[in-house]
């Protein structure tokens, strides 16, 4: 893809769908690598709409300002996986430049379209049936055992449209209030020893690298922390993960950066979880911790440039969310933060800060996994207003 025009060559354009702080962590991973960046946002206030210069305010359901927005772009990506499919799959027939690609995103996009396929390649995955209606549900936990796990098979995340089911009196709640066109997934409830997170990178022409295979740790369906490289995890099975994740990607042909969320059993044997395709919140630790980001792979696999070294920087690397508590002013919190240690990393993602909120990372790297880990509690803890940071 060599961008020019009548006059000269001219940058890369890059449409990102979605305003939020991925968004806005892509638009600074472009500016060294000479890439235009222009935003569909969902609001003039979204974290992206901040920093980014090229900003458009529109609903990204909408056909007419998808595709207007689209002209003029050499490709566009996304911040989220919300835009309806066909939509894209519109674009992409008229010639747009669509990564991932409509075919690819809706393996994340719905859940039971992404068991089916996962099974079907042999990739480990839970027990699972698409079950119509709260008696298929309650069949399902009858020959499975409860407690059973209920997904809706869309629009689900940070644990919204999850649930843990302990028996069959509670089976109605997934289809309380279903949207039109969305199943329900049971599944088994895995009961594992942790979450792990593996994250690749393909580019059109094939190529594809494969970052450390972080633990996750999640309070509440969000994740609250990562560390890389998992603690523990034999080479063997680190391999193995990515190598899981690489297929996958292949299979799917997956453009830019692919998320396998994965759940490892007691017995040491993982089953995926969920797939992303787009930056993911387990890969912030890549922003400081990496030879080369998440956020700027990506942005070179839209474009079929040469991936980066995924190779961590340390042998520990440690990234904690903060989520949004009794500190509103945070620039002027980092001020303790900073001080107590020069070697920290922040990003903050411009938002208004809510209880609960994600509002920003930290991220700190080194030889010694419990100092490198209390540094990053300590500073996330203080951003939060933790009074026993």
């Amino acid at each position: 893809m060599t961008p020019s025009t009548a006059t000269g060559p001219r940058p890369f354009v890059v449409g990102i769908v979605g305003g939020g702080q991925l968004a806005r962590m892509m638009y600074a991973a472009s500016i060294g690598l000479g890439i235009e960046v222009r935003l569909l946002a969902e609001g003039p206030d979204v974290s992206a709409a901040g920093v980014v210069h090229a900003v458009e305010v529109g609903d990204y359901t909408d056909p007419a300002t998808v595709r207007g927005f689209a002209q003029g772009c050499d490709a566009i990506t996304f911040d989220h996986e919300h835009v309806p499919g066909g939509l894209l799959s519109e674009l992409e027939a008229s010639g747009v430049v669509v990564r991932p690609g409509p075919a690819a995103l809706l393996h994340a996009q719905d859940k039971a379209v992404m068991r089916e396929r996962l099974s079907a390649l042999g990739i480990p995955c839970p027990v699972y049936e698409v079950v119509a209606d709260a008696e298929a549900l309650i069949g399902f936990g009858e020959r499975q055992g409860w407690p059973v796990i209920a997904k809706t098979s869309r629009g689900g995340y940070d644990g919204k449209g999850v649930w843990k089911l302990g028996s069959a009196a509670e089976a109605s709640q997934p289809f309380d209030n279903l949207a039109p066109g969305v199943q329900v997934v049971a599944e088994e409830f895995v009961d594992f020893a942790r979450e792990l997170s593996a994250l690749v990178v393909r580019s059109p022409s094939g190529q594809a690298v494969a970052y450390p295979v972080s633990e996750s740790v999640q309070r509440d369906g969000i994740c609250v922390e990562t560390v890389t490289p998992a603690p523990g995890l034999d080479p063997e099975q680190a391999v193995a993960a990515e190598l899981l994740a690489l297929t996958v990607a292949h299979e799917l042909e997956v453009v830019g950066l692919l998320a396998v969320e994965l759940m490892q059993r007691r017995d040491g044997s993982v089953v995926v979880n969920e797939l992303a395709m787009r930056p993911h919140n387990t890969g912030h630790w890549t922003l400081e911790g990496a030879h080369t980001s998440q956020f700027e792979n990506h942005l070179r696999a839209v474009l079929d440039l040469p991936l980066g070294d995924p190779a961590a920087r340390a042998p520990w690397t440690v990234m904690a969310n903060v989520l949004g508590g009794t500190v509103d002013d945070l620039p002027s919190a980092l001020l303790h933060c900073f001080a107590r240690d020069r070697r920290l990393q922040v990003q903050l993602y411009g938002k208004q800060v809510r209880e609960g909120r994600k509002v920003g990372h930290v991220t700190t790297y080194g030889d010694d996994l419990a100092e490198t880990r209390r540094r990053a509690r300590h500073a996330a803890a203080y951003l939060r207003g933790d009074p026993d940071a």
